[in-house]
């Protein structure tokens, strides 16, 4: 098995398709197929069910694809600690949470930027299950998530504390009445998402109808127009609050303070572009409490 194969495996894994995989790889068709059954041949197993609309993994290529991403990442890392110089330079891949790019990193990226522009910095948005799945597969060097983590391959600093609401718009006359409306979260994964079914549940009610949505702004339009509430950081949402716009409403204690973490892995090669991003992160946040 070699590393040429495992990388075509796993872009075929994560595409679900040779046509996608073959584009994103440069190669063509027929070699990338070919590759794929000879490391079935290999490996004397079906790594993927083919059906009309693609290719979905067998429970043989989900237990591979752990290996490849661990196989691929570890070599990648590898690559990047020969190279890599005490002066911060290079790619660094930073996750976070919607909300947190929003409102509190700003900042911090642009007091970095302005110590270390040798640094191709880039930032991927998404919810915190996600987040956690890209830092594990070496796709990012580190992110901001809105929970934190007892997973054994990482470590978690906290970074900052946020103070969550429920909103609604101001048509709406009290929380009784807005706990009638729809849900409007982000996908499954989504840290506000659990937390405001965790203080329903609590409260008794049973509700069904939740609609979900891609965006930050998605959801605040959806808010702002009366069709349903959400769950919020109070730092995103004051400024509508304070045109009038939104209407926020506290929660208690234990639903109502979220600390966010910065992750990593623990056996990450720790690039100098990395160490002096998490170095410069409580000058440039605000503490967790």
């Amino acid at each position: 098995m070699e590393s040429g194969d495992l990388r075509i495996f796993q872009a075929v894994a994560r595409e679900g398709s040779v046509t996608k995989a073959a584009r994103t790889l440069g190669y063509v068709q027929s070699n990338i197929t070919a590759r794929i059954r000879q490391l079935e041949t290999e490996l004397g197993t079906t790594l993927f069910t083919r059906h009309n609309r693609g290719m979905d993994l067998s429970g043989s290529g989900r237990l591979l694809l752990q290996y490849a991403d661990k196989v691929i990442g570890l070599l990648d890392e590898a690559a990047l600690a020969l190279s890599a110089s005490d002066a911060p330079g290079g790619a660094l891949r930073i996750g976070s949470t919607q909300t947190a790019a929003a409102v509190r990193l700003p900042g911090l990226l642009t007091d970095y930027y302005s110590r270390y522009p040798n640094v191709s910095l880039s930032i991927a948005t998404g919810h915190t299950q996600f987040l956690i799945d890209q830092v594990l597969r070496y796709e990012l060097d580190g992110a901001f998530i809105g929970s934190a983590t007892d997973h054994p391959d990482l470590q978690a600093m906290p970074t900052f504390e946020e103070e969550l609401v429920v909103v609604t718009s101001p048509a709406i006359p009290d929380l009784e009445a807005a706990l009638a409306r729809p849900i409007l979260v982000f996908t499954a994964g989504c840290s506000y998402r659990d937390i405001l079914q965790a203080w329903v549940k609590s409260k008794g009610l049973a509700h069904s109808v939740m609609m979900e949505f891609g965006t930050l702004d998605a959801i605040l339009g959806g808010v702002t127009a009366g069709l349903g509430i959400s769950l919020l950081p109070l730092a995103v949402i004051r400024r509508q609050i304070d045109e009038g716009m939104l209407r926020a409403y506290p929660l208690p204690e234990f639903y109502g303070r979220m600390t966010t973490h910065f992750i990593t892995r623990k056996d990450s090669f720790v690039s100098s572009a990395l160490r002096e991003f998490i170095t410069l992160i409580p000058e440039s946040l605000p503490a967790a409490r």
